[in-house]
């Protein structure tokens, strides 16, 4: 019997499983990232301080408004009256208590009863707004129950 000699090729792997690997983790941390920034409203003008900074630690539980001014794309005003941006609507800060409350029964239905201490309430606050509105948008919290409050502000560096 006559024996072929049989040639042993170099056999490439199937790199495709790899590249679509690959590119859905690059989608999975683009989409990751944005959500993150989904919080920040490009609406509101943040005032400038040179002591502002990143806080140390995120708060577990957080509650963000966002406290500005509805502007056309030039960037005047639309209305002369600031308002909150809530759930994608607009919402004056003297009627803002319903959606407070609504918030704080969530919070409690999801994290327990007493998940209303840990709630940190961040205002995001256009630096044309009068402290007087920002403090009256403090007040109306408080009112719903919620105690820890932080401010955001821009460095001026940036």
């Amino acid at each position: 019997m006559k024996m072929r000699k049989i040639e042993m090729g170099f056999t490439e792997p199937d790199m495709t499983p790899m590249i679509d690997i690959v590119f859905q983790l690059l989608t999975f941390f683009m989409i990751a990232i944005n959500f993150e920034n989904t919080k920040a409203d490009e609406r509101v003008k943040l005032p400038k301080d040179s002591l502002a900074k990143p806080p140390v630690v995120k708060p577990e539980h957080e509650l963000v408004l966002n406290f500005g001014y509805q502007r056309f794309p030039s960037g005047e005003l639309r209305k002369s009256r600031p308002e909150v941006f809530y759930n994608e609507r607009y919402v004056d800060v003297y009627e803002i208590s319903p959606e407070l409350e609504q918030e704080k029964r969530v919070m409690e239905r999801v994290h327990g009863q007493n998940a209303i201490k840990d709630v940190t309430v961040l205002i995001r606050a256009d630096s044309e707004i009068p402290t007087g509105l920002v403090q009256e948008l403090i007040r109306k919290c408080q009112e719903a129950g919620f105690s820890k409050f932080s401010l955001r502000a821009t460095s001026e560096e940036a």
